[in-house]
């Protein structure tokens, strides 16, 4: 597995930016897409974005498409979410998530078997 460790969420007003990054350790970062995940309280964990390894292809769940954007620093083992025009239905936990088999960019979670520890978005009405 690949270690993760997020950062960059905080408190932000309506129609707000902000933007998320991932650090990323141990197997080869440059080989594997990394998806966004987020769990609001009470809710399932849902996808939110995902970038290939190189860095040219992502896709986006319906409902930030147009708000959010992925991307990768693979010299940095770095991955992004800028997220803009932030709503108060974005707050949740978001997480990073590095998948089992590298080349491929998933969109369930279940193909995904390394994960980070969360960061937390409270978007402000």
């Amino acid at each position: 597995q690949v270690q993760l460790v997020e950062s960059g969420g905080g408190l932000v007003q309506a129609g707000g930016s902000l933007r998320l990054s991932c650090a990323a350790s141990g197997r080869t970062f440059s080989n594997y897409a990394m998806g966004w995940f987020r769990q609001a309280p009470g809710k399932e964990r849902e996808f939110v974005a995902v970038i290939s390894w190189s860095g040219n292809r992502q896709n986006y769940a319906d409902s930030v498409k147009g708000r959010f954007t992925i991307s990768r620093d693979n010299a940095k083992n770095t991955v992004y979410l800028q997220m803009n025009s932030l709503k108060p239905e974005d707050t949740a936990v978001y997480y990073c998530a590095a998948p089992s088999r590298p080349f491929t960019t998933a969109q369930a979670m279940g193909a995904y078997d390394s994960w980070g520890q969360g960061t937390q978005v409270t978007v402000s009405s």
